[in-house]
């Protein structure tokens, strides 16, 4: 079955995973994991992110976030892309990092913001790198660790999660604890690491349950939520769907786009597919490259393909900025 494209809407709260190929290792020192870190930091700072939780084990992350001012996809390309080719560098190595692409599930706030806080935070202890939660309360690839005061990461965001344990920081700190302690006896939780109507609804007998009463319940293997979450959703990939469709009609392929964009920035379209730097020619082509991807949904090797560039220098000019509207070149 081919693989459905991902969710995004503004503000989506998603659990973000990624592997190692062959289970390999993906951090191999603390230069790859401050590395991964101050990337992250970055996205954050330029409030493209909002994090909540976090944890680096030796081969696969996870990552608890609010997108803001651009879609996940865009995010996860300049974290990712960046730091492979650095990763690459610096152990002299060749080829893909991940296992396939990341994984992404759009959550619903309540109850799943906590419960994938304390899941995420747990993982050192569940995976054996932490012996207790002492240990775990000062382990440094953790955001857990943050939260509890031991480790500064200014970038992570501790006070939404604080705050659903009250106002005094100290209380809050104490009842986080004590709430994440309740978690360490739940094992690994599969109902928390994907999405659709088991997972959402309990397992099976929470689903034969609803269907005994005759309840229809909307699930999708992309979202972890409520029916009512699941269909809003739906819905709105739907309208969002039909405005790319729309689009499409109007821009038959990446040569008619190309032609409308050059000439709506006042240069000729050969000089997108040319080598040179100039400024004016440079900023024009990363339009293209996010225009391409961030609306048309092109890949960025057939983008590379017909500029004549490698896909990471597409990947790197997609994921800058905010993506601009395609209606100001029709």
């Amino acid at each position: 079955m081919p693989r459905q494209p991902r969710l995004d809407t503004p503000e989506a709260l998603h659990h973000v995973m990624a592997r190692g190929i062959e289970r390999k290792r993906i951090f191999k020192n603390r230069f790859d994991k401050e590395d991964f870190l101050k990337r992250l930091a970055e996205l954050c700072d330029a409030e493209s992110l909002a994090v909540y939780a976090w944890v680096l084990i030796p081969n696969h992350f996870h990552l608890l976030v609010r997108t803001g001012s651009r879609p996940l996809a865009s995010s996860m390309r300049k974290l990712l892309t960046g730091y492979v080719v650095n990763f690459n560098r610096r152990h002299k190595r060749y080829g893909h990092l991940f296992q396939n692409r990341y994984k992404s599930i759009i959550c619903e706030d309540d109850p799943y913001l906590l419960e994938l806080t304390r899941y995420i935070h747990l993982n050192p202890l569940r995976a054996g790198i932490v012996k207790d939660m002492n240990r775990l309360s000062v382990y440094p690839w953790s955001g857990h660790s943050v939260i509890m005061g031991k480790i500064g990461r200014e970038w992570q965001d501790t006070d939404s999660v604080l705050s659903y344990f009250g106002d005094e920081r100290k209380n809050c700190v104490e009842r986080y604890e004590k709430f994440v302690l309740g978690g360490v006896t739940e094992g690994k939780r599969p109902d928390l690491v994907g999405g659709g109507l088991l997972r959402s609804s309990g397992g099976w007998s929470a689903v034969l349950s609803l269907r005994r009463k005759g309840r229809r319940v909307a699930y999708d293997e992309r979202v972890l939520g409520s029916s009512e979450f699941v269909q809003k959703l739906l819905s709105e990939a739907e309208e969002k769907e039909k405005q790319s469709l729309r689009l499409i009609t109007k821009i038959p392929d990446l040569a008619f786009l190309a032609v409308q964009i050059a000439k709506g920035e006042g240069i000729d379209e050969a000089l997108l597919r040319s080598g040179t730097r100039k400024r004016l020619v440079a900023r024009t082509r990363k339009l293209f490259c996010q225009i391409a991807v961030g609306k048309l949904g092109y890949s960025g090797a057939e983008i590379a393909r017909f500029l004549g560039v490698t896909t990471s220098c597409v990947n790197r000019l997609a994921a800058s900025e905010e993506v601009p509207e395609i209606s100001r070149y029709l």
